[in-house]
């Protein structure tokens, strides 16, 4: 994961965040499963990942909770990319 990649999807998430008045979160705090995103939120994060770094997540084993921290972010978008 490149740096620009990584400022790319911080600042989408604590936009996303901020929107909502939320500070930003620490790299492993969970985002969706403790309410702090919702699923409006989701929808914005997954298609700022499609768009900007050309990946699919439309498939039907992915889980949002796949991507509950930036950490899993990061992580997902890495093994993505291998692929």
């Amino acid at each position: 994961m490149t740096e620009l990649a990584s400022a790319r999807i911080r600042e989408t998430i604590f936009s996303v965040l901020a929107q909502r008045g939320q500070p930003a979160p620490a790299e492993d705090e969970p985002l969706f499963s403790t309410g702090r995103l919702d699923s409006l939120a989701a929808t914005e994060v997954l298609t700022m990942l499609e768009a900007d770094f050309g990946i699919d997540l439309a498939d039907e084993d992915f889980d949002i909770l796949q991507i509950d921290t930036l950490r899993d972010i990061e992580a997902l978008l890495s093994t993505r990319k291998a692929a």
